[in-house]
């Protein structure tokens, strides 16, 4: 187990992920620093500057460091796919992090440990096949710009440090991932996307921060891991426990997938895609999912919005 009076840097440490963990880990008395494109406004953070764009970092982010927890990553669904923001959204994950190895190979530090995001985008749509960490990557642009930013994260194994990647599933949470399913189902007009058939790979956002802090405490915990529930749902499957725990009908028919290909384009296969994701490997090294199953994850989810 790793002592809590440990530094660790975080990028991407103001989003929602990221602040939630920030705030834990201090909690636990850890230091804690941030990667930011903007100063911070929390006081207990110091906060270095960088912009990924230009190539620029402060090179005094990594004094006194042990570790680094890799968040930064330009929001996937936030614009359309065009070649630009498609290059942003790669460069954002797998330029930011060769930054931050090229200040650890140019000057002396403490850093043992990367422990970075990825995403299940790695395996994109493959139908009902269960897909463990093994499984071979897709080969459309979600897949590439997962591959790009793991082979990117991959390359701090030639600075001798631990590497732990985790490929993120859907992850629910008030405002975020939920609001865009459950929007409709409050106003009565709910309904599955495409043939509802489609896996959606879920986990509860207090799994999410549960399992960077697992990572961080348990120093042989190492490679990739699937970060998804041992319990994923089909898109109809969510849909219906979600107008169930809001006690609201499912009436309209489901919305045509050619309808969404056409509306969001190449984006489409990520409310489309269907990808069936093994959770066994983190469960078998040890780690404990405080929200399992769907059932579950929803009412703590809706009780504190009630």
């Amino acid at each position: 187990m790793i002592s809590s009076h440990q530094h660790i840097l975080l990028t991407g440490g103001t989003g929602a992920i990221g602040s939630q963990l920030t705030e834990q880990l201090l909690e636990k008395g850890y230091s804690v620093s941030h990667l930011s494109r903007s100063p911070g406004k929390d006081a207990r953070v110091q906060t270095f500057l960088w912009d990924v764009a230009k190539g620029e970092i402060d090179a005094n982010c990594i004094d006194g460091v042990d570790m680094i927890v890799h968040l930064a990553g330009t929001g996937i669904a936030e614009k359309r796919w065009t070649a630009k923001r498609k290059k942003e959204l790669i460069e954002s994950r797998a330029k930011s992090i060769g930054m931050i190895y090229s200040l650890l190979r140019g000057k002396a530090h403490n850093v043992k440990s990367v422990i970075s995001a990825s995403a299940i985008g790695y395996y994109s749509d493959r139908g009902d096949e269960l897909l463990t960490e093994d499984s071979h990557p897709s080969n459309d642009f979600l897949a590439r710009c997962c591959m790009e930013w793991e082979v990117a994260v991959d390359k701090g194994k030639n600075l001798g440090l631990r590497i732990v990647k985790l490929r993120t599933g859907v992850v629910l949470e008030k405002g975020r991932a939920l609001a865009a399913i459950d929007r409709p189902i409050k106003i009565g007009l709910g309904s599955p996307i495409g043939s509802g058939k489609q896996w959606v790979p879920w986990i509860h956002w207090q799994d999410v921060i549960n399992i960077y802090l697992w990572a961080i405490q348990n120093p042989e915990i190492e490679g990739v891991y699937n970060m998804v529930a041992p319990s994923p749902v089909t898109n109809k499957q969510l849909t219906q426990a979600i107008a169930k725990l809001l006690h609201k009908p499912l009436w309209l028919p489901n919305v045509p997938a050619l309808a969404l290909r056409l509306a969001l384009g190449e984006m489409s296969t990520i409310v489309l895609g269907s990808t069936k994701v093994s959770a066994q490997k983190i469960q078998h090294a040890g780690y404990a999912f405080e929200f399992p199953g769907i059932e579950k994850a929803l009412n703590e989810l809706y009780s504190r919005a009630l």
